[in-house]
C-alpha cells in the first residue's frame, strides 16, 4: 500500500491519483469546482510555488499553500 503524500511533493513527469482533499470549509468546495476531487490523476508539469499540475487535459496553477491540501497516492497509470 502507497502512503498519501501532498501534491508538492511530486516531480516533474510523476502522475498520482487525488486521495483527499484538506483544508477549510470554502478551500475544499474551491478545488473540488476546478476538478480535484478524489480519483482523477494529475501529472505534476512543474514543480514549487506556484506548482502547475495537468488534469483531465487542463493545466492547473496552485500556490503552494493550496496544492498543500491536495494528497494523492503514488501508483501504476497507464
Amino acid at each position: 500500500m502507497h502512503d498519501l503524500i501532498p501534491l508538492p511533493l511530486l516531480r516533474p513527469g510523476q502522475r498520482a491519483s487525488i486521495d483527499q482533499l484538506m483544508g477549510r470549509a470554502d478551500d475544499v468546495p474551491r478545488l473540488e469546482e476546478l476538478g480535484m476531487r478524489v480519483g482523477p490523476t494529475v501529472e505534476m508539469l512543474q514543480a514549487g510555488s506556484p506548482c502547475i499540475v495537468k488534469l483531465d487535459g487542463t493545466k492547473l496553477c496552485f500556490r503552494a499553500c493550496d496544492a498543500t491540501s491536495v494528497l494523492v497516492r503514488l501508483g501504476e497509470f497507464a
